[in-house]
């Protein structure tokens, strides 16, 4: 195969055009044969295949740096630098990454999986090369969704002032993983319908200012024409981005190789910042993917043919119970509202959307302005409940800080995927909310030990009038029926769920969440006198019975699916320290270490030595059995 030759992209510089048909149909097969196999972003990269090869076909990789946003758009890039042999590994233990990774491959030259930086990353890559005297072309390729987020902005603010040789690709499928929502997504459906009006080059424009009488007065009197005839068949739409000073190109069929190369090739000879629009089909050469992008923007193992995406559990999901009981909740009490960044089906709030649209809002990938706009309806008198993934829930501590927590208002936080997420990796683990926002004064924070636990906290959030923020995992919940109406938890209260009956109590085994419950019971069993408690609440903690349990304890355990340092554990080390109980402490988590992307959760816990085995014996040496 074709693929399997290119290491670089001096080999796709050798091809013909017939020879790039090859290769991108030969990209394409490669990508589903994977990912139908290992999971993965399907419908993202299957759009971007000729768009790919073109910005290899052009440019000089890993000479020329490209930013890639969020970067899970990168399968072809990786089989196009090298790592096509390699490349059946995507997304397994010790395999590629999903994403670039600046460790992985030289021609990664930045590793994103958050939405929004590209713009940035790439100006201050553009900026460096200024500053060192280089000579190399940068180039940021940014989705649709991107520019809803406000760090785009941020950069296109100044960029311009920063540096006059960047070339941002807008690649503009209209979705990100939801469809798009906003003005943005409305603005780029209107530059669709405008024709191309960068029909003057630089060259032509030297060639009538030097050799034509009059020539500068012409090409003058010709660009305010142009701007004027363009202002009026766009209506405008095209000049947000040459507000920002960028000049603008487009839009250009993404799947067309000549085209987009004579449209790249042009970019590379500018001197102002430029902006290439590119329309390109999600899931473009799989039928599944192309009927349901939203489906296949990440997804599990699946059947080319038919679409079907391999299930791991009969039991309903975290995000389903979720989604379930917040309907449930918002069905007697309309002041109940909803709010999503760009991820209605991922944290199941599509299932209020559908039950009450009128309680639903999506703001795009903007996870900032949705907690303040959370705030701002809480200090009116609703009750909105802001449901994101953990790992993007980072980008909004600001916010959770100074405009919830500060002003002591009721917002509901639901921390989606709060733990692994075993193939995506270190960019999407949600590993650290409990120490981002365990700090903050008069937020509670807590873990349900199972479906019908989650329920009942949604409930105790609502009811309990103070910033909340409840975290659950990926995947299966635990099959447990959720009763007909929530049970209100008593704030900061634990939970006995295991006490000895073979001998006297002498280890106490905190565990916060249902995969640490499970790890604890597992433990106790192979210890007799163990105590395994169900913590419920990180803050506040139940210092009643911990301080009782820690006064008569051989040694206390804490196991949480989190980050060590500054977590569960460090919670309860804080608190004995203050109330000067000395007592054996041993912490089960996460290491002060960014952990890796691998096949399964079961590989990572073998590797970090979180599973039943490691554990028993960490405990066997300290009680010195």
């Amino acid at each position: 195969m074709l693929v399997e030759k290119i290491k670089s992209s001096a080999d796709v510089h050798c091809l013909s055009q017939a020879d790039l048909k090859t290769l991108a149909d030969e990209v394409r097969g490669t990508i589903i044969r994977v990912t139908s196999k290992n999971g993965g972003h399907v419908a993202p990269n299957l759009g971007v295949v000729e768009l790919t090869i073109a910005l290899h076909k052009v440019f000089d990789f890993p000479t020329d740096k490209i930013v890639f946003d969020v970067s899970h758009q990168c399968y072809t890039h990786k089989l196009l630098t090298g790592r096509a042999e390699r490349f059946e590994t995507l997304r397994t233990s010790g395999g590629l990454s999903g994403f670039c990774r600046r460790d992985e491959n030289p021609a990664d030259a930045f590793g994103a999986g958050h939405a929004g930086t590209a713009i940035s990353a790439a100006m201050g890559l553009a900026a460096a090369r200024d500053r060192l005297g280089g000579n190399e072309h940068v180039i940021a390729v940014v989705g649709d969704a991107s520019l809803t987020n406000g760090v785009s902005f941020e950069a296109l603010n100044i960029l311009a002032e920063t540096t006059k040789r960047l070339i941002v690709v807008l690649n503009d499928n209209e979705w990100s993983i939801d469809r798009n929502v906003g003005a943005t997504a409305e603005l780029l459906n209107r530059l669709i319908m405008t024709p191309a009006y960068n029909k003057i080059t630089r060259a032509a424009r030297r060639f009538v200012e030097k050799f034509i009488p009059f020539g500068k007065q012409i090409v003058q009197a010709a660009s305010q024409f142009k701007k004027g005839n363009k202002s009026m068949a766009t209506h405008g739409t095209s000049s947000i981005f040459e507000h920002f000073k960028l000049r603008y190109l487009g839009p250009v069929d993404g799947h067309n190789i000549p085209e987009l190369c004579r449209y790249l090739e042009f970019a590379k000879t500018t001197e102002q910042p430029i902006l290439l629009h590119v329309r390109t089909q999600k899931g473009r050469g799989l039928a599944p993917a192309i009927a349901n992008p939203e489906k296949f923007h990440g997804c599990a193992a699946y059947d080319p043919e038919t679409g079907t995406v391999s299930r791991s559990s009969p039991l309903k999901s975290w995000q389903q119970v979720f989604g379930e009981s917040l309907v449930k909740l918002a069905a007697e009490d309309s002041r109940i509202v909803g709010i999503t960044a760009a991820m209605a089906a991922g944290t199941s709030l599509n299932l209020l959307k559908k039950a009450f649209p009128q309680q639903y809002f999506d703001v795009g990938i903007a996870e900032e302005n949705a907690v303040v706009m959370a705030a701002g309806m809480a200090a009116r008198g609703l009750k909105p409940c802001v449901a994101i993934y953990s790992t993007f829930m980072q980008r909004a501590i600001d916010m959770v800080m100074h405009d919830v927590c500060l002003q002591n208002l009721p917002v509901v936080f639901c921390l989606d995927r709060a733990g692994l997420s075993p193939q995506d990796g270190a960019t999407h683990h949600g590993l650290y909310d409990l120490s981002m926002m365990r700090c903050l004064p008069n937020l509670i924070l807590m873990q349900p030990k199972d479906d019908d636990e989650l329920a009942d906290m949604l409930k105790t959030a609502f009811d309990s009038q103070k910033p909340c923020a409840i975290r659950y995992s990926r995947g299966p919940a635990r099959g447990v029926p959720v009763k007909a109406v929530p049970a209100i938890l008593p704030i900061g209260k634990a939970q006995i769920v295991r006490e000895p009956q073979d001998a006297p109590a002498q280890i106490f085994i905190w565990a916060l969440g249902a995969e640490a419950l499970e790890l604890a019971h597992k433990v106790a069993a192979h210890f007799a006198g163990t105590t395994v408690v169900n913590a419920r609440f990180c803050k506040p903690l139940d210092t009643d019975l911990l301080f009782e349990q820690a006064r008569r304890a051989k040694v206390l355990v804490t196991v949480e699916n989190h980050a060590i340092a500054g977590g569960f554990g460090s919670a309860v080390l804080e608190a004995l320290a203050q109330a000067k109980i000395s007592v054996p402490v041993e912490q089960v988590g996460w290491p002060d270490r960014f952990v890796p992307h691998a096949s399964t959760a079961e590989d990572l816990e073998k590797d970090f030595g979180l599973t039943e085995e490691a554990v028993v014996r960490r405990l066997q040496h300290l009680i010195g059995q």
